[in-house]
C-alpha cells in the first residue's frame, strides 16, 4: 500500500547515502553512479563547499519572498550572464525554466508560432509539454497549447519548408536531445539555425541537461558558437538542491515587468548559496579536466563496445553518452544487470542507454564502468 500517485516507474529498493561518486541502498549495496541523480548530481556526493555554504544559509535565513533585493541572487546571475549580456530569472525547476521562456517569447513574438523539434523533451507542465513533442509524454493531455509546430531534428530540409509554410516566432532546441536518446545536433542543422536567427527568429536553447559543464562548456552551445536569444537551465545548476533559470539577452529585459511573471520560492537563498558555489567550482581548469574525460570514455566506449553484435552507435560529447542498441527490448535487460553488478544508469528515447557520470568522476571509475559495460552487452 502507497499513499504516492503511482506515476514513477520506481525500482524496489531506496537509495540511502551518497559519497563522492557512489550511492548507497537499504540492502547494503553499493553503486558507481553513472546517473547523476538524471543529470543533477554534477559535482558528486560530497561537494563539501556547497554543503557548507547550505548549512551556513540555513542558519542565516532560509526564505527569502522576491518582494526584497537579493544579493544572491545578482551574484549567481553575473556568474551565468555571459559577461552581463543577458539577465536572469530564477525559478525552481526546468520545466518552470522553460514556462517562462515561453511566456516571455509571446511577448516578444505575440501571435507567431513556436517550432520544436520531435523527441525533444522540456518538461511536462502545459506550456513545456507542448513543445515536448512526444507522444508518450503528450498522450492523454489534449487539447494543448495552440501555436506549437513539430519538425524532425537535424533534418534542414524539413526545417526550411516549414518556416515556408508557418509564421515562426521562435524555435526551442537541446544541443542533444537527452531524454530523446542522447542526439547532438549536427553542424549543418547548427548553420540552419543561426541563418533561421539572422533572420529574426528567437533561438531558445534548452541546457537543463547539458548546461552546468556536462559536455565540457559551461553551456553546451558555446561548442558551436551560438548567442542564443534565451537559454534555460535547472538539473546541476545547484547540484541537488531544486532550482532553475531562465536568461535572456538584456534587450528583451523589459518584457517582463513587475507582475508579469513570478515565483514563490525561486531564487530562494538555499539554492542560491549551493548554485553560487557550484559556480564558483566550474572554472576552465576543471571544464577542461571534463573534456579530458569525455574524450577519454568515449574512445574507450568505442573501442570496447563498438564491435559488439549488441551495440548500433555510441555518441555523445562531455560526459553525456548514449549507447545505442540494436534491440530496444533489451535495455531494460542492461539496465538491470547493470544494476546487479553495481552500476546505476539510465534509458533514453526507444533503445538507447544514457551514462550520466558526475563531472567529477575519475578515469579509473570510468574505466571501471566501460569494463562492466563491455561485460554486461
Amino acid at each position: 500500500m502507497t499513499n504516492l500517485f503511482e506515476n514513477y516507474g520506481r525500482l524496489p529498493f531506496s537509495l540511502i547515502k551518497g559519497e563522492d561518486q557512489y550511492l548507497f541502498d537499504d540492502r547494503g549495496n553499493k553503486y558507481l553512479d553513472f546517473t547523476s541523480g538524471i543529470g543533477v548530481m554534477n559535482l558528486g556526493y560530497s561537494f563539501e563547499k556547497g554543503k557548507v555554504a547550505v548549512k551556513a544559509q540555513l542558519d542565516s535565513l532560509s526564505h527569502l519572498s522576491n518582494l526584497y533585493q537579493n544579493p544572491l541572487q545578482e551574484d549567481v546571475a553575473e556568474k551565468l550572464s555571459q559577461n552581463h549580456s543577458y539577465k536572469a530569472f530564477f525559478c525552481n525547476s526546468g520545466t518552470e525554466a522553460n514556462e517562462a521562456a515561453l511566456k516571455l517569447t509571446h511577448l516578444i513574438k505575440k501571435d507567431q508560432k513556436i517550432l520544436a523539434f520531435i523527441d525533444g523533451f522540456h518538461g511536462r507542465t502545459f506550456g513545456a509539454m507542448s513543445a515536448t513533442m512526444q507522444e508518450k509524454i503528450q498522450a492523454g493531455f489534449s487539447p494543448l497549447l495552440p501555436n506549437f509546430v513539430a519538425s524532425p531534428f537535424n533534418d534542414v530540409v524539413a526545417l526550411e519548408q516549414i518556416l515556408e509554410k508557418e509564421k515562426i516566432g521562435a524555435i526551442i532546441f537541446e544541443i542533444i536531445q537527452g531524454e530523446g536518446g542522447v542526439l547532438p545536433i549536427s553542424p549543418d542543422f547548427v548553420e540552419a539555425l543561426k541563418t533561421c536567427q539572422q533572420k529574426g527568429i528567437l533561438l531558445i536553447i534548452d541546457e537543463v541537461q547539458t548546461g552546468i559543464g556536462r559536455t565540457g562548456k559551461l553551456f553546451a552551445f558555446e561548442h558551436f558558437d551560438f548567442e542564443p536569444d534565451i537559454f534555460t537551465l535547472a538539473k546541476a545548476l545547484a547540484n541537488g538542491i531544486p532550482t532553475g533559470a531562465m536568461l535572456a539577452k538584456n534587450k528583451y529585459a523589459s518584457y517582463f515587468s513587475a507582475g508579469k511573471h513570478g515565483s514563490t520560492f525561486g531564487g530562494n537563498p538555499l539554492a542560491m548559496a549551493s548554485a553560487n558555489e557550484v559556480l564558483k567550482e566550474i572554472d576552465s581548469d576543471f571544464l577542461e579536466k571534463v573534456t579530458d574525460k569525455g574524450i577519454f570514455f568515449l574512445k574507450l566506449l568505442t573501442e570496447k563496445l563498438s564491435v559488439k553484435a549488441t551495440v548500433k552507435s555510441i555518441r555523445g560529447l562531455g560526459l553525456m553518452i548514449g549507447i545505442q542498441l540494436t534491440d530496444e527490448k533489451k535495455v531494460p535487460e542492461v539496465l538491470a544487470l547493470l544494476r546487479e553488478n553495481g552500476l546505476l544508469a539510465l534509458s533514453a528515447g526507444h533503445d538507447v542507454i544514457r551514462l550520466l557520470p558526475p563531472l567529477v568522476m575519475t578515469k579509473v571509475e570510468l574505466q571501471k564502468g566501460a569494463e562492466l559495460l563491455e561485460k554486461i552487452l
